[in-house]
């Protein structure tokens, strides 16, 4: 790895997030004017929920403030620009940016799929660079959905929120409201949980509780 990629990596992980790839963006990628290397900012697994565990605040944007605080401090002692999905309108296409970055891939579930971490990992930021920085070696391997026959990701949902049409956001907001969607509040989507890619990262109770709770907040 590049040296400036392992620094921040380690500092990063002091944290509990992880640097989750680089890109150069080109023309079509709208990073901010000036930018020449973009670094990703994100989390996979449990060790982000420890470090925020252990500094949150209150509020309904606990962990977009911690992101920041963090972020932003980091990138006052690197030199970059912290950048955030939250900013906008335009909001920064970091979907765009992750799949130049890594192996990452839409998976059936409408969510980026990794070959490590399947579906638990999310992307908290990234670091603007004004430099074309070397990057990371090209990691070319394909994502697990592929080779996966039995796609129990959209069998498993008891509202069928899941399928070849999309995702059925209403039902699935509803099924989380009422008593049966116990189980996806307190665990997790249970959908997600079918995945057999990245078993070792599911995200504990506590902060699987905690983005079930956000996701019915946005939507009222």
């Amino acid at each position: 790895m590049p040296e400036w990629y392992d620094k921040l990596a380690a500092e990063l992980a002091t944290h509990g997030l992880v640097a989750r790839g680089a890109l150069h963006p080109g023309s079509q990628d709208k990073a901010p004017a000036g930018t020449g290397t973009i670094l990703l900012v994100g989390n996979a697994g449990p060790g982000m929920w420890h470090a925020f565990a252990a500094a949150r605040g209150e509020g309904d944007h606990a962990l977009d403030e911690w992101s920041v605080m963090v972020l932003d401090d980091i990138a006052r002692r690197f030199d970059a620009a912290a950048l955030y999905p939250s900013d906008g309108p335009p909001y920064l296409p970091f979907q765009r940016w992750a799949l130049k970055a890594e192996p990452v891939a839409s998976s059936p579930l409408g969510i980026l799929i990794h070959p490590d971490y399947g579906l638990w990992h999310g992307y908290r930021g990234a670091l603007a660079f004004a430099e074309i920085l070397p990057l990371p070696p090209h990691d070319g391997r394909l994502a697990p959905c592929g080779t996966c026959a039995d796609r129990p990701c959209l069998s498993t949902c008891p509202v069928a929120a899941f399928g070849e049409e999309g995702y059925d956001v209403p039902a699935c907001a509803a099924h989380l409201r009422g008593q049966a969607g116990a189980d996806c509040m307190a665990l997790g989507c249970r959908a997600r949980r079918a995945c057999p890619a990245g078993r070792d990262y599911i995200y504990e109770p506590a902060q699987a509780e905690f983005h079930m709770a956000a996701f019915l907040r946005a939507r009222g």
